[in-house]
């Protein structure tokens, strides 16, 4: 009887070997892609905040070419941006004070007309183009951001990697929400000033 069953056992073993074989090769390549997510995660928020500091110094550049009650509060509103992000403050703050940055640059350029006039000057309309540009990447930034952790979210989610415990101790990818509209008579403003400039 311990024969047949030893004979039994030695016919379920390769099978037993091959199932392991594969939740081994389903959990490492589970791990690898949530690893490369999380890569993913944190190169795409280093550019993102290299964005966002582009677009103070941006800000702060054009503040001289405003009126000087807006290019204070836009100055400030940028200085503040600038020093959270360099202190390394992140979350509700950062965000916070990245969206007081958007308000402040639509309040300074929300109307085209006066973004025509001040793009009649060279070196302002240079400092609006690149403040334009670094509006615009900054929206790419984090649009990219929240994809990446969008999907590592919906990695970790799954139950072989909560059970397995494949993220270690990795923190959860979570996304920024900030306000990065450009402000709304940028765009509009400086294509008029082109238009007229030809």
């Amino acid at each position: 009887m311990t024969r047949d069953w030893l004979v039994g056992a030695a016919g379920w073993l390769p099978l037993v070997l091959a199932l392991l074989l594969v939740l081994g090769w389903y959990l490492s390549y589970s791990a690898a892609r949530l690893d490369r997510l999380h890569h993913k995660v944190e190169s795409s928020r280093a550019a993102l905040d290299a964005q966002l500091v582009r677009r103070c110094v941006a800000a702060l550049e054009l503040a001289p070419f405003l009126d000087p009650a807006t290019g204070l509060l836009l100055a400030d509103a940028a200085a503040t941006a600038l020093e959270a992000g360099e202190q390394g403050v992140s979350g509700p703050d950062l965000e916070e004070a990245e969206s007081d940055l958007t308000r402040a640059l639509e309040a300074a350029l929300d109307d085209s007309r006066h973004v025509a006039a001040l793009a009649r000057d060279a070196t302002a309309r240079e400092a609006l183009a690149v403040l334009r540009q670094a509006c615009e990447r900054v929206e790419l930034a984090r649009r990219f951001h929240n994809e990446a952790v969008a999907q590592a979210q919906r990695v970790r989610r799954k139950r072989v990697v909560r059970w397995a415990r494949l993220a270690g101790h990795a923190a959860w990818p979570v996304t920024v929400e900030i306000d990065d509209g450009a402000p709304s008579g940028l765009g509009a403003g400086l294509d008029a000033a082109a238009a007229r400039a030809r």
